[in-house]
């Protein structure tokens, strides 16, 4: 019996069957068999084939394609005269709704894993931002805490510094001015610390007002010139001539350029150099900050931002620090819409990068 005989005789009994004999798609003719596994097998299965009959039509299958016909097992049983298209059809139509079945119970079963995980980690969000809210409480909390003592060291510092309460030996002061920079220090951080908690509660209130640089930087300059030249390094201010105006909050952006600076200074080795440059440029005003000093690992960038992390975390680590600063420059100048950039090479230095719409180009 030839093929084109089996395809009119499938043909015949379309109208019984549940699947045409043959499907044309694109190039390809596919029969619905080529969806079924082990059809052979199913079909003894159901009582329809003998054994040695789907014996005997794997070796015509194998001859056929042998001789360079395509022959799949269906077509075999059906021109060897083992069974009907119709079935064939029929044992196709029940396995491929039992595979049906098969799938849609799949599905269900992974539609409700999925629904449970995300449950999980829905709640696993919400105890995170509640730890996250706790652990903003606290650090409010402890800086207010800390504030009241902090304000009577400092308040005796000062009497002391200016001989209220009798003149200081050498010793005496160079022990003063000691303390003094601890205090000064403890309460920069006591600082940071609140306004970290104000800005996670997103209490990071802008008051945005127009802004002439140079009187921003000249605030800052002496202080952080002497900081510089303490620690044997040079600090260079280059502002470009005529900068537009800019709208920031001023206060905010000056805590952001004072500690950029300071980290630049705190990371660079003595004989090194640390440079602020403003230009504007295309309606914006750029603001960079770069040091020659050791640099980041470009694997490790990513987490400079990260708040309470430092990339030295010994307990031995050579800078000191909470690691509150950076994560709050991230937040202000993420509140004013300025992303900063961040370019680093190790042992070679950093240099960070933000900028302003000119006061001419800014959209409240």
């Amino acid at each position: 019996m030839t093929t084109q005989v089996v395809e009119r005789n499938a043909m015949k009994d379309s109208t019984k069957s549940a699947f045409p004999a043959r499907v044309h798609f694109m190039d390809f003719r596919i029969a619905p068999e080529t969806l079924v596994p082990r059809l052979g097998d199913l079909l003894i299965e159901r009582g329809l084939l003998l054994p040695e009959d789907l014996a005997s039509a794997l070796d015509y299958q194998q001859q056929k394609i042998r001789n360079g016909s395509q022959c799949l097992i269906g077509q075999a049983l059906i021109e060897l005269g083992f069974v009907d298209q119709r079935s064939i059809d029929e044992v196709v139509t029940i396995q491929i709704f039992e595979l049906q079945n098969k799938l849609e119970r799949a599905n269900q079963h992974l539609e409700l894993k999925v629904a449970e995980r995300t449950e999980d980690l829905q709640n696993a969000l919400a105890k995170l931002t509640e730890l996250n809210q706790l652990k903003s409480n606290f650090i409010s909390n402890i800086s207010h805490e800390l504030r009241t003592p902090l304000t009577h060291i400092k308040g005796y510092l000062d009497i002391l510094a200016d001989h209220s309460l009798g003149p200081l030996t050498p010793a005496q002061q160079d022990a003063l001015r000691v303390l003094q920079r601890s205090e000064d220090r403890l309460e920069q951080l006591i600082n940071d610390l609140l306004q970290f908690s104000l800005a996670v509660k997103d209490e990071l209130e802008l008051n945005l007002q127009p802004l002439e640089i140079p009187k921003l930087i000249g605030t800052y300059q002496e202080q952080d010139l002497r900081k510089a030249e303490s620690k044997g390094i040079k600090l260079l201010i280059n502002l470009q001539e005529s900068l537009p105006v800019i709208y920031v909050d001023a206060d905010k952006i000056a805590w952001v350029i004072s500690h950029l600076l300071d980290n630049a200074i705190k990371f660079t080795p003595s004989g090194g150099e640390v440079r602020l440059e403003v230009v504007g440029s295309d309606g914006r005003v750029e603001f960079s900050v770069r040091d020659n000093g050791i640099g980041i690992p470009k694997d490790r960038l990513p987490e400079i931002f990260e708040p309470f992390h430092q990339l030295d975390s010994s307990v031995t680590r050579r800078y000191p620090g909470t690691g509150l600063g950076l994560a709050m420059v991230h937040k202000i100048l993420k509140a004013h819409k300025a992303p900063i950039k961040v370019t680093s090479h190790q042992g070679e230095g950093t240099c960070f990068k933000f900028s302003f719409p000119a006061a001419d180009n800014f959209d409240d």
